[in-house]
């Protein structure tokens, strides 16, 4: 398993090895130990897992506020996306900047998310299925969402505004300077 750091810092790509033969392959997907030596020792308490039908679904960008923030370990079980995390620590010299990932089913890549940034993906095809662990439960009372396609992220989302299909909450999401203060 490789861990790979990302333009961003504390966002990293995680990419399991694959080991196949005439079968098909077989990969550890999570190991704890390779994640520690890589400086990330994060306990996860949560598996979640979304299925989109349409491709051009629009999920986040979603963020858990403190006491409760969430980092995450996103993977593709079926399909792909464009997955993104956006800086949202105002202390940052990167704050309001974004790591967008192409991860797929085929290629096993997966992107480790730290605490204090948004998160949210497009599907690019169909029948698309995603997994992520978390290390906070899921708090409705701190859970916040960022306007996903806020012109001063510049994220280079694979479909127009009229062609995203969103949830009502992520169309009403706020803009990154309409947030609070909320990470330092």
């Amino acid at each position: 398993m490789l861990v790979i750091a990302c333009e961003i810092p504390g966002v990293k790509r995680v990419v399991p090895k694959r080991h196949g033969d005439d079968r098909g392959w077989f990969s550890e997907t999570y190991r704890a130990d390779v994640l520690a030596e890589a400086g990330l020792d994060i306990a996860f308490v949560q598996d979640n897992q979304s299925f989109s039908a349409p491709a051009g679904t629009v999920r986040g960008l979603h963020f858990q506020i403190p006491p409760a923030p969430q980092a995450k370990l996103v993977r593709v079980l079926q399909g792909a996306i464009l997955d993104v995390a956006v800086d949202l620590r105002r202390s940052s010299p990167t704050y309001g900047r974004h790591v967008a990932v192409r991860l797929d089913a085929e290629g096993g890549e997966q992107l480790l998310i730290p605490h204090g940034f948004a998160h949210g993906f497009c599907t690019l095809t169909p029948d698309t299925m995603v997994a992520y662990k978390v290390d906070a439960y899921y708090s409705p009372a701190h859970d916040r969402a960022l306007l996903w396609n806020d012109p001063a992220l510049a994220i280079p989302w694979p479909v127009s505004d009229e062609e995203a299909i969103l949830s009502a909450k992520d169309k009403a999401a706020p803009r990154l300077t309409e947030l609070p203060p909320m990470f330092d």
